[in-house]
């Protein structure tokens, strides 16, 4: 049991609606909003103190130094049990989804393919996208994990013609909560190296992860060694606002990612990495005490649910503050509306319609999240019992 009060329960609504980003000002003030991944909380205690400190001696120049890493390597080492995470193979990036395109960059080339697992985090698709790379989905199977041979034949697809290929790694999974086993990973690198596809693997919500549930780094596994990592302690600790993340390189990915241009460690914000390093090296006891409250709030989602919503299929996430809720069986629209922004704001279609119009409750779309996403909402918990308990009772009212 942490010693520190549960971060999710300290703030009321009133309190939140005074905030300005994104996710409290995308909607009128008569929506919940539990869509973007903010969390509901004050930062923790360590985070405040060395952005004050910084701010009173001045010192809100440009980035420099390894603190950042080495923290994370600490970190690591206490959380994780990797001992094998060389502060030499990093490189600091504005953020993950900006890492990810860095390195990208890297390995691929224009009209190269890099696979996803869908259902899976937007952005994956609009940032690929946009970089004049190609989509090719490997769709989770119907237990929500990762289906081997599916994975194996859009591996095949990708590289055909002798083309090379990046496959994007989401772990642990979002939208779908789910940690990835070190036997999976294992198999991942195995059929990986068999086809000459390289790795990229986006490990954001890496920290949050679910009591009696390990999360096992990419890099750590056999085979991984020519893998890059993505982390942050933007997820985690809610920093969002403060740029900073790591690119992380295998042993064999070393001398790609030192052709990374040195311009792109002018993008992280310095109060960022001051941030996220206090974060990782005295933020601990903060972040168990969250784990506790989302632990609680996952169970009180499924709690809810069955008791109201039986026909919403809800697994319980075994990482991240997100629900992937199945709403396939309420017999909702499940059109496939405009899915351009992918998932930025709720879209118009499907459940998540049905919820933000008749029940002034905003989630994500399922759509947004690529081929199996259809029908599905996902819900933020990263927030109080209260509002967790209104939103469910305004999902029933709009079903009503």
């Amino acid at each position: 049991m942490s010693s520190i009060p549960n971060p999710l329960e300290q703030l009321s609504l009133k309190q939140l609606r005074k905030r300005s980003s994104m996710k409290w000002k995308a909607y009128p003030e008569d929506v919940l909003p539990l869509w973007v991944a903010e969390m509901d909380v004050m930062p923790a205690e360590p985070i405040v103190r060395a952005i004050k400190d910084a701010v009173d001696l001045g010192d809100t120049g440009y980035p420099s130094g390894t603190a950042y890493a080495e923290a994370l390597q600490v970190f690591a080492h206490e959380r994780w049990g990797w001992d094998d995470l060389a502060v030499e193979r990093t490189a600091i990036v504005p953020d993950v989804m900006m890492g990810i395109v860095e390195v990208l960059r890297l390995i691929s080339g224009p009209g190269d393919a890099v696979v996803v697992n869908c259902p899976v985090y937007p952005p994956f698709y609009s940032f690929v996208e946009h970089m004049d790379r190609r989509i090719v989905e490997a769709p989770l199977g119907d237990d929500r994990r990762l289906d081997l041979e599916v994975l194996g034949s859009a591996f095949e697809e990708a590289t055909a013609g002798g083309r090379s290929a990046a496959y994007l790694l989401c772990s642990p999974h979002n939208p779908t909560g789910t940690v990835h086993t070190l036997e999976e990973l294992t198999a991942i690198a195995t059929l990986a190296n068999d086809h000459g596809v390289r790795v990229v693997a986006d490990e954001i919500h890496a920290p949050i992860i679910m009591p009696g549930e390990a999360f096992v780094p990419y890099l750590s596994v056999p085979g991984g060694e020519n893998a890059f990592s993505l982390m942050s302690a933007s997820k985690a600790w809610n920093l969002a606002g403060l740029k900073a993340a790591l690119a992380i390189a295998g042993p064999e990915a070393a001398k790609d990612l030192a052709r990374m241009p040195e311009e792109v460690s002018h993008g992280p914000s310095y109060l960022g990495l001051i941030s996220h390093t206090a974060a990782l090296r005295e933020g601990g006891p903060w972040l168990d005490a969250v784990h506790e409250g989302l632990d609680f709030n996952r169970h009180l989602l499924a709690s809810l649910l069955a008791e109201n919503l039986p026909e919403i299929g809800y697994q319980l996430p075994q990482a991240t503050f997100l629900a992937w809720l199945d709403c396939r069986a309420l017999g909702l629209d499940s059109g496939e509306g405009d899915t351009s922004g992918r998932g930025l704001v709720t879209l118009n279609a499907g459940p998540a319609a049905v919820f933000l119009e008749k029940g002034r409750v905003a989630l994500n779309t399922g759509l947004a999240f690529g081929t199996g996403g259809a029908g599905h909402v996902r819900l933020n918990m990263a927030t109080s019992a209260e509002i967790i308990t209104e939103a469910v009772r305004r999902m029933v009212r709009a079903l009503d």
